[in-house]
């Protein structure tokens, strides 16, 4: 099997969870994960962490990146987490986290199981890198 058709393969589930209504990131994240070459599903705007979980179990994806600018990060990341635990997802499941979360909160969500936290102004190749690094294989 040649690396692009590897790449392919990489299946990303692009989530807002919570009230956060700003999803231009998200479009942004979305587009450039398709551009290279990834499956990308868009979860939509005003997803509870719950449904967030749900499609990322039935569309077994290998990445769930979480857009979330509405600061409540450190309540609705965390039942994310449980709930793909609760699945047995958490493990087999690239988590990353994007938008405005501050530092000091990062460490904590990577305690919880999250990757990387991507915050503004990073590059969309840099995701992109990350992803294909860091994606399980399947």
């Amino acid at each position: 099997m040649s690396s692009e058709q590897e790449q392919e393969s990489i299946r990303c589930l692009v989530a807002k969870v919570g009230l956060d209504g700003h999803d231009r990131g998200a479009h942004v994240i979305a587009r450039a994960f398709r551009d290279a070459g990834f499956e990308v599903i868009y979860s939509g705007l005003h997803k509870a962490p719950e449904e967030v979980v749900q499609a990322a179990v039935q569309e077994d994806v290998d990445v769930l990146g979480i857009s979330i600018l509405s600061g409540a990060h450190d309540t609705l990341i965390p039942k994310i987490m449980d709930g793909l635990e609760e699945y047995g997802a958490k493990e087999d499941t690239l988590v990353l986290a994007g938008g405005v979360i501050p530092d000091e909160d990062r460490e904590e969500l990577k305690a919880e199981g999250v990757s990387a936290v991507f915050g503004p102004g990073t590059s969309v190749e840099e995701t992109i890198e990350f992803v294909r690094e860091n994606a399980p294989e399947r």
